[in-house]
Protein backbone atom coordinates (compact mmCIF):
# COMPACT_ATOMS: atom_id res chain seq x y z
CA UNK A 1 0.00 0.00 0.00
CA UNK A 2 2.75 2.42 0.94
CA UNK A 3 4.64 1.47 -2.20
CA UNK A 4 1.61 2.29 -4.32
CA UNK A 5 1.21 5.69 -2.65
CA UNK A 6 4.90 6.51 -3.12
CA UNK A 7 4.68 5.54 -6.79
CA UNK A 8 1.68 7.86 -7.28
CA UNK A 9 3.48 10.64 -5.44
CA UNK A 10 6.59 10.16 -7.61
CA UNK A 11 4.52 10.17 -10.79
CA UNK A 12 2.69 13.35 -9.68
CA UNK A 13 5.96 15.13 -8.86
CA UNK A 14 7.46 14.10 -12.20
CA UNK A 15 4.40 15.41 -14.07
CA UNK A 16 4.60 18.72 -12.18
CA UNK A 17 8.28 19.09 -13.03
CA UNK A 18 7.64 18.33 -16.71
CA UNK A 19 4.82 20.89 -16.87
CA UNK A 20 6.92 23.51 -15.07
CA UNK A 21 9.80 22.95 -17.50
CA UNK A 22 7.44 23.24 -20.47
CA UNK A 23 6.01 26.51 -19.20
CA UNK A 24 9.49 27.88 -18.63
CA UNK A 25 10.15 27.42 -22.31
CA UNK A 26 7.01 29.31 -23.31
CA UNK A 27 7.35 32.65 -25.09
CA UNK A 28 5.70 35.72 -23.57
CA UNK A 29 4.37 38.60 -25.72
CA UNK A 30 3.38 42.16 -24.77
CA UNK A 31 0.91 44.31 -26.76
CA UNK A 32 -1.56 47.14 -26.33
CA UNK A 33 -5.24 46.40 -26.90
CA UNK A 34 -7.83 48.76 -28.47
CA UNK A 35 -8.61 50.32 -25.05
CA UNK A 36 -4.94 51.28 -24.55
CA UNK A 37 -4.20 48.72 -21.86
CA UNK A 38 -0.95 46.74 -21.90
CA UNK A 39 -1.69 43.03 -22.21
CA UNK A 40 0.68 40.07 -21.73
CA UNK A 41 0.07 36.65 -23.21
CA UNK A 42 1.58 33.67 -25.02
CA UNK A 43 -0.36 34.27 -28.27
CA UNK A 44 -0.75 37.85 -29.52
CA UNK A 45 -3.77 38.83 -31.62
CA UNK A 46 -3.18 39.21 -35.34
CA UNK A 47 -4.37 42.84 -35.35
CA UNK A 48 -1.98 44.10 -32.65
CA UNK A 49 1.73 44.76 -32.91
CA UNK A 50 3.25 42.40 -30.35
CA UNK A 51 6.65 42.62 -28.71
CA UNK A 52 8.44 39.52 -27.45
CA UNK A 53 9.21 39.95 -23.74
CA UNK A 54 11.48 36.98 -22.96
CA UNK A 55 13.54 36.30 -26.10
CA UNK A 56 15.56 33.69 -24.31
CA UNK A 57 16.77 32.54 -20.97
CA UNK A 58 19.97 34.27 -20.00
CA UNK A 59 22.68 32.18 -18.40
CA UNK A 60 23.04 32.50 -14.66
CA UNK A 61 26.65 33.61 -15.08
CA UNK A 62 27.24 36.03 -17.98
CA UNK A 63 30.85 34.96 -18.32
CA UNK A 64 29.92 31.27 -18.33
CA UNK A 65 30.14 31.04 -22.11
CA UNK A 66 33.64 32.55 -22.13
CA UNK A 67 34.82 30.35 -19.28
CA UNK A 68 33.44 27.22 -20.98
CA UNK A 69 35.18 28.18 -24.22
CA UNK A 70 38.43 28.77 -22.32
CA UNK A 71 38.12 25.40 -20.56
CA UNK A 72 37.39 23.68 -23.87
CA UNK A 73 40.44 25.29 -25.47
CA UNK A 74 42.56 24.25 -22.49
CA UNK A 75 41.37 20.64 -22.74
CA UNK A 76 42.10 20.54 -26.47
CA UNK A 77 45.58 22.01 -25.85
CA UNK A 78 46.30 19.37 -23.19
CA UNK A 79 45.13 16.61 -25.54
CA UNK A 80 47.37 17.96 -28.31
CA UNK A 81 50.33 18.24 -25.92
CA UNK A 82 49.76 14.67 -24.75
CA UNK A 83 49.60 13.41 -28.34
CA UNK A 84 52.80 15.32 -29.20
CA UNK A 85 54.55 13.89 -26.13
CA UNK A 86 53.50 10.34 -27.07
CA UNK A 87 54.73 10.81 -30.63
CA UNK A 88 58.04 12.21 -29.35
CA UNK A 89 58.39 9.31 -26.91
CA UNK A 90 57.70 6.76 -29.66
CA UNK A 91 60.26 8.42 -31.93
CA UNK A 92 62.85 8.47 -29.14
CA UNK A 93 62.25 4.77 -28.42
CA UNK A 94 62.58 3.90 -32.11
CA UNK A 95 65.78 5.95 -32.34
CA UNK A 96 67.17 4.26 -29.21
CA UNK A 97 66.40 0.79 -30.64
CA UNK A 98 67.98 1.73 -33.96
CA UNK A 99 71.08 3.08 -32.20
CA UNK A 100 71.34 -0.04 -30.01
CA UNK A 101 71.19 -2.30 -33.09
CA UNK A 102 73.79 -0.16 -34.84
CA UNK A 103 76.09 -0.20 -31.79
CA UNK A 104 75.73 -3.98 -31.42
CA UNK A 105 76.64 -4.50 -35.07
CA UNK A 106 79.58 -2.13 -34.76
CA UNK A 107 80.90 -3.89 -31.63
CA UNK A 108 80.44 -7.29 -33.28
CA UNK A 109 82.28 -6.10 -36.38
CA UNK A 110 85.12 -4.62 -34.31
CA UNK A 111 85.48 -7.82 -32.27
CA UNK A 112 85.59 -9.97 -35.38
CA UNK A 113 82.45 -12.00 -34.66
CA UNK A 114 80.35 -10.59 -37.42
CA UNK A 115 79.15 -12.77 -40.30
CA UNK A 116 79.64 -9.74 -42.50
CA UNK A 117 83.34 -9.77 -41.70
CA UNK A 118 83.81 -12.20 -44.56
CA UNK A 119 83.17 -9.34 -46.96
CA UNK A 120 84.65 -6.54 -44.92
CA UNK A 121 87.80 -6.87 -42.84
CA UNK A 122 87.37 -3.90 -40.53
CA UNK A 123 85.61 -0.65 -39.98
CA UNK A 124 87.20 2.59 -38.95
CA UNK A 125 85.85 4.75 -36.15
CA UNK A 126 83.88 6.79 -38.69
CA UNK A 127 82.29 3.57 -40.01
CA UNK A 128 84.05 3.80 -43.35
CA UNK A 129 84.78 0.33 -44.69
CA UNK A 130 87.96 -0.59 -46.38
CA UNK A 131 88.56 -3.77 -48.30
CA UNK A 132 91.55 -6.04 -48.31
CA UNK A 133 93.38 -8.09 -50.89
CA UNK A 134 92.03 -11.58 -51.66
CA UNK A 135 94.82 -13.33 -49.69
CA UNK A 136 94.19 -11.18 -46.62
CA UNK A 137 90.48 -11.77 -47.01
CA UNK A 138 90.93 -15.58 -47.05
CA UNK A 139 93.15 -15.38 -43.96
CA UNK A 140 90.54 -13.29 -42.14
CA UNK A 141 87.81 -15.74 -43.12
CA UNK A 142 89.84 -18.63 -41.77
CA UNK A 143 90.53 -16.72 -38.52
CA UNK A 144 86.85 -15.94 -38.12
CA UNK A 145 85.82 -19.55 -38.75
CA UNK A 146 88.36 -20.74 -36.17
CA UNK A 147 87.11 -18.24 -33.63
CA UNK A 148 83.50 -19.26 -34.33
CA UNK A 149 84.41 -22.94 -33.80
CA UNK A 150 86.16 -22.05 -30.54
CA UNK A 151 83.04 -20.20 -29.38
CA UNK A 152 80.80 -23.15 -30.43
CA UNK A 153 78.88 -21.00 -32.91
CA UNK A 154 76.98 -22.35 -35.87
CA UNK A 155 78.95 -22.31 -39.15
CA UNK A 156 78.41 -19.34 -41.45
CA UNK A 157 76.05 -19.86 -44.40
CA UNK A 158 77.69 -20.89 -47.65
CA UNK A 159 76.66 -17.62 -49.34
CA UNK A 160 78.85 -15.66 -46.92
CA UNK A 161 81.93 -17.89 -47.10
CA UNK A 162 82.27 -18.14 -50.88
Amino acid sequence: MKLRKSLWFTALCTAAIVLAAASAQAVLYKWTDENGRVVYGDQPPASAKAERVNPGIAPADPSAVRSMAAKDAEIKKRQQDRADAEAKSDKEQADAKRKARHDARRRAAESGRCARMSTCIATTKRAKRYFSEPAERQKAIADNEKMMRDLNCAPAPAALTS
